[in-house]
């Protein structure tokens, strides 16, 4: 999620050590309406990572834009055990209005100002009515598929794959994630 998923301080620190160089063929969109992307997001597929290892599906991020221009972050999953699982992170939009690009922390606040502990999100793939997502990083390790509802068309999937591919993603690495009992 912003990272997405479920992440703890040493976690964000580490991963965002490991966003400094930028993959060929990912790029953000051109723009972002930030106050309409805010809400309630499904996860439909990832990339395996490390941050929802404990996840076995359920998983949601949500967006709420701030007073002072800084979104909150809640990521939620539920583990194997039917426990949930949350999260709350900070996002700030990078490059100012319209930016696609953004930094997300999930460590605590008074680290906001150690530049590590801020990892990119990119928004690299957004539907015109923002219902489907998908988000990544200038290395493009981390992919992640989100929409507004719990599933999707899967011809509506595999248009999002096919763009995804042109953009250098091996998507067969994806994994859907279990939103339904």
């Amino acid at each position: 999620m912003l990272l997405l998923g479920l992440a703890g301080a040493g976690a964000a620190v580490l991963a965002a050590k490991h966003y400094n160089k930028r993959q060929p063929g990912i790029a953000p969109i051109a723009s972002l309406d930030l106050p309409r992307y805010m809400g309630e997001w499904f996860e439909i597929a990832k990339f395996p990572n490390r941050f929802e290892k404990e996840c076995e599906g359920f998983t949601t991020a949500t967006y709420s834009l701030q007073q002072d221009g800084t979104v909150k972050v809640v990521n939620r999953c539920r583990h194997e055990d039917e426990r949930f699982e949350s999260v709350t992170g900070a996002a700030r939009q990078v490059g100012g209005p319209g930016s696609p690009t953004l930094q997300v922390r999930f460590a605590p606040a008074w680290l906001s100002l150690v530049p590590a502990v801020w990892a990119d999100y990119w928004v690299i793939d957004l539907d015109p009515a923002y219902k489907l997502a998908a988000v990544s990083e200038p290395k493009g390790e981390y992919l992640w598929i989100l929409a507004r509802t719990p599933t999707i068309r899967e011809q509506d999937y595999q248009a999002l794959l096919g763009r995804l591919q042109s953009q250098g993603f091996d998507t067969s690495r994806l994994v859907r994630t279990r939103q339904t009992l």
